[in-house]
């Protein structure tokens, strides 16, 4: 019972930061650390697994979200704006650099930087991200969906893999690329939902076939307690972003990204002087 108490905790974690720009893994990070999910899930590397896979939820939260684009994604019919063959290139271009550098990087990125340090740095350095990005006044050039370009939407690709470092954030790197190459903030916000279904899609996918091996039956219901609950706080998630941002900015994300930043420094060097 508890260790699927503890799938659940992980699945709102999981669920509340995967669209907003404080960095799900990060979060997951640190509550796995602070659950000591890895005994739950009787190996290491099956919790990192978990952490992964459990994004099937947030991803099966965005087509909920918006089940009318998505249809017209689907129709694989030439088409103009984004839908059809035009929209799933345009999210082709957006997840291709990620899953090369994911490719090359996955098992140095595996064994070094999935611990609070690194952790820290990312929610820092996304933060001052925030900050800039917030305070310049570039030029609008995009203000729908439908007037996104290829040139923006491989530039969002670049920037997306800046969140394969911990704590950076997918969707603070998505959204505030974006708004870096002239898309208004609400459109890089969708578009960041949109492009988040290939990319997890296919990290959830790759993380499963690497672990297969170490998967056991009884584990099954805990991952699925991680989906479903991770489904029903991102579709929160992404409904709050959208009304949050018509009146509101990032910068609020950014002082929490910086204070949560600090508090893990803070208690590194606590545990370090042996205080605790």
């Amino acid at each position: 019972m508890l260790e699927l108490i503890q799938a659940a905790v992980m699945g709102v974690i999981e669920g509340l930061t995967e669209f907003i720009p404080v960095s799900s893994t990060g979060h997951l990070i640190l509550t796995g650390d602070v659950l000591d999910f890895s005994r739950a899930m009787g190996n290491e590397e099956v919790a990192k697994a978990f952490e992964v896979i459990i994004q099937v939820g947030a991803i099966a939260a965005v087509v909920a979200a918006y089940p009318g684009r998505f249809r017209r994604l689907l129709t694989f019919r030439r088409s103009e704006g984004f839908s059809g063959v035009y929209g799933l290139w345009l999210l082709g271009l957006t997840t291709l650099p990620a899953l090369v550098f994911g490719y090359l990087a996955h098992d140095w990125i595996n064994d070094n930087l999935f611990n609070r340090f690194t952790v820290a740095g990312g929610l820092a350095a996304g933060s001052l991200w925030i900050f800039w990005a917030e305070r310049r006044t570039p030029r609008i050039r995009t203000e729908s969906l439908d007037a996104v370009g290829w040139p923006s939407a491989l530039w969002i690709g670049f920037f997306q893999c800046f969140a394969l470092w911990p704590g950076v954030s997918r969707s603070a790197a998505t959204i505030l690329g974006g708004m870096t190459v002239g898309v208004d903030r609400k459109t890089s916000t969708e578009y960041s939902f949109f492009a988040a279904v290939p990319v997890l899609t296919a990290a959830a996918a790759y993380k499963f076939y690497k672990c297969l091996p170490l998967f056991r039956a009884e584990q099954i219901p805990l991952f699925v307690v991680g989906i479903v609950v991770s489904f029903l706080f991102g579709w929160i998630a992404v409904r709050f972003l959208i009304q949050f941002l018509r009146r509101h900015t990032l910068v609020s994300f950014g002082w929490y990204r910086l204070g949560l930043a600090a508090a893990i420094l803070a208690l590194a060097a606590v545990s370090a002087l042996g205080w605790v």
